[in-house]
């Protein structure tokens, strides 16, 4: 995977300028661009030391403003906001809008109109009319082009009357100007709007701790003194004070003292967490209760708030599969109106006798009623009220795509161990020779405690508190989805595993874990587990909403049965190997849009396999990089969750397509006829940008 590149982008108007910039990127070669106007950000595949310096170069071409994250950015003259833009076009438009109600002289006159009407068609002309030519340029038609079109044919067509003299025939200056002035107003309500909807991002960047107590050791007295220090001036190893109330400053471990920690800005769990010696820590979070030491054990950039935020940001950059729709529609939609709106114009004209004037008008509305500008917001700004809606309850989505998956979901395959038990399991009963049993455990504990599967490390954990003494081997060697080998000094050969363990030794499928000397058993161990609390609602919910809950494992056959029918799961795969896994979950996905929980490294191929890989949060550092969802507190009820707000986002972004799109369609015929001026054109396309982001708001409601 090509690590990736990211740049602040500022002065993007609108939606359809992050398209621009995109479809530019991708014409001169650059790998997956992702431009997102909701959090002016460009994130890019770096395949080459030049990449980055080319994006700059090609974004200067447009003639954007960048900040490489570097500290280094352009330096550009002052030029006015998009709020100073709309008031000062208002000011000098409501005069001509007057002009249609009232009769002075003074308003009807046709150098006075020209004089109101060229602030604002100046202020269109850099604003609408550098964005379109940027998208042409690009060889990418953007709304704006049509925005820009509208309002030059009506101030162009009214300035030729004007200085010929030919009469207020001529004049509607009150057109021109109405359409930016409008327009404006609705790209204003757009950009505060969608500010709001990255207000997750927002809120999880205020978790970073500005500050730290740095301990520092006299190695000659032995005295410890304190200096607070910025939290970005930490370095690995150092030693930090977190007091009560105060945010931990970076991840580490505790080395001293004890202490009641609000982690809910990871997990969504309110109670706080009780940590003491060896514990780790993440910042961000606050020590409720008591007063801890730790070293620091990630900083900067490799922190778990830090990789969260990135992952929050990567999620919603990437776009679901009905935005490539929306983009071949944008591509191909404003030639297609350019066309109809000359087509309106010619008929009108020429076929039907209509008046110049009047023929003029009803292109003019065709152009702008059917300019979908919302188009450019209806996915962005769902996907990124719907990803922050989910990381605020501890639900990380890797991508807008993985919520367009996740929706349409039918078949949701789980993983037994520690994914629906709770995988804390103990030892119930060791089978063995009287005798035999110390010897037994000290196998166990020497070759279990290289293992990372839920099970090795409960039996690793009850053996060192009984204080057994670990077998010394001098190689060992995991087999995924079977169990440990390993080899004594004396070159005996020991193995630790599941029945699989033991094929050609023996057909019963009785214990859990057989222990092996030399290809022979030597003892078997059975196992507890329990299953979570949170299981059984989860499958319920499922089958009421016709998703198909299936069991894959590679325990035996009896523990997976026993499991499945407590559960209601009617279909089981047992005693199945990771590549086994692997296949089954291709032929299930083939079949139907599948979902893999899991947590362990034998579960990351079937994860990455799956349509939408679900890893728990206490799941193996691989298993988290193979899933495209992660539920932070690991707890299944999440899933549930995850699901309604997933099914909520998609439904609000179908919604949002109507309202940019279809909407805007409709009214293209009324136009053509006659039946809107441009003025109502501009405000009924104003609405449909207003419509889109207040829903996406509204989804933000609907997710709390």
């Amino acid at each position: 995977m090509n690590k990736r590149g990211f740049l602040k982008v500022s002065g993007m108007n609108c939606a359809n300028c992050a398209m621009g910039i995109e479809q530019h990127l991708k014409k001169h070669g650059i790998h997956n661009p992702e431009v997102n106007f909701a959090t002016e950000e460009v994130r890019f595949d770096i395949t080459d030391a030049q990449t980055r310096q080319k994006v700059m170069k090609l974004i200067d071409s447009l003639g954007y403003k960048y900040d490489s994250g570097e500290g280094k950015s352009q330096s550009f003259s002052f030029s006015l906001n998009i709020t100073q833009k709309f008031f000062i076009s208002l000011t000098f438009t409501l005069p001509l809008l007057l002009s249609m109600f009232l009769p002075w002289a003074l308003l009807h006159d046709m150098y006075f109109q020209l004089i109101l009407t060229l602030p604002v068609y100046t202020i269109g002309f850099f604003h609408f009319g550098l964005s379109a030519y940027k998208s042409l340029r690009a060889r990418y038609a953007n709304m704006d082009v049509l925005i820009f079109t509208g309002s030059s044919a009506a101030f162009i067509y009214s300035l030729i009357g004007t200085l010929g003299h030919m009469g207020h025939d001529y004049m509607f200056y009150e057109t021109a100007a109405s359409i930016i002035t409008i327009v404006l107003f609705g790209n204003l309500i757009e950009q505060r709007s969608v500010k709001k909807t990255t207000s997750a991002i927002d809120e999880l960047l205020k978790l970073q701790p500005e500050k730290a107590l740095r301990i520092i050791s006299d190695i000659h007295s032995g005295s410890e003194s304190i200096e607070e220090v910025k939290a970005t001036d930490i370095d690995m190893g150092d030693a930090i004070l977190v007091n009560e109330g105060d945010k931990v400053p970076t991840d580490g471990i505790i080395y001293w003292g004890k202490a009641s920690v609000d982690e809910s800005m990871l997990t969504g769990e309110s109670i706080p967490v009780f940590k003491q010696k060896d514990d780790k820590v993440i910042a961000g979070s606050i020590v409720a209760q008591g007063n801890i030491k730790i070293k620091t054990s990630a900083i900067g950039e490799d922190t778990v708030l830090s990789k969260i935020i990135e992952l929050v940001k990567n999620a919603q950059s990437q776009k679901p599969r009905l935005q490539n729709l929306a983009d071949k529609i944008s591509n191909i939609f404003v030639p297609i109106v350019v066309g109809v709106a000359l087509s309106t114009f010619v008929l009108s004209f020429f076929g039907l006798g209509i008046e110049l004037k009047a023929a003029i008008m009803r292109g003019i509305a065709v152009l702008v009623v059917a300019c979908p500008c919302a188009l450019g917001l209806a996915i962005p700004t769902a996907v990124v009220v719907g990803v922050g809606g989910m990381a605020k309850k501890g639900i990380l989505i890797k991508g807008g795509i993985t919520i367009d998956r996740f929706a349409k979901v039918k078949t949701v395959v789980f993983d037994k161990t520690g994914t629906l038990t709770t995988g804390r399991f103990r030892i119930k009963k060791i089978h063995a020779q009287p005798s035999q049993k110390a010897y037994i455990e000290s196998i166990l504990l020497g070759l279990e405690k290289y293992a990372t599967h839920p099970i090795a490390k409960s039996i690793v954990k009850d053996l060192t508190a009984a204080r057994v003494k670990p077998m010394v081997f001098n190689k060992t060697e995991v087999i995924k989805g079977v169990g440990m080998v390993g080899w004594d000094n004396d070159n005996n050969k020991f193995e630790v595993g599941s029945v699989l363990m033991v094929n050609g030794t023996t057909d019963k499928n009785t214990h859990n874990i057989y222990v092996l000397k030399n290809r022979q058993v030597i003892g078997a161990v059975d196992i507890e587990d329990d299953i979570k609390a949170d299981a059984k609602p989860l499958i319920d919910f499922l089958k009421s909403r016709n998703i198909k809950p299936i069991m894959l494992s590679g325990d035996s056959k009896k523990n997976c049965m026993d499991v499945a029918k407590k559960l209601g799961i009617d279909k089981v795969y047992y005693e199945r190997m990771p590549e086994e896994k692997l296949k089954i979950i291709k032929m299930l996905d083939a079949r139907e849009p599948t979902a893999m929980v899991g947590d362990g490294i034998n579960d990351a191929p079937a994860l990455a396999q799956a349509g939408v890989g679900i890893s728990l949060s206490n799941a193996t550092h691989v298993a988290v990089e193979s899933a495209q969802i992660i539920l932070l507190n690991g707890h299944l009820s999440l899933l549930k969750t995850a699901f309604n707000h997933s099914k909520k986002t998609l439904l609000t972004i179908k919604q949002n397509l109507f309202w940019a799109f279809f909407y805007n369609v409709l009214a293209i015929p009324f136009a053509a006829a006659g039946y809107l001026t441009p003025l109502i054109a501009a405000l009924a396309m104003a609405f449909s940008d207003i419509i889109v982001v207040l829903n996406s708001l509204r989804l933000k409601i609907r997710l709390k």
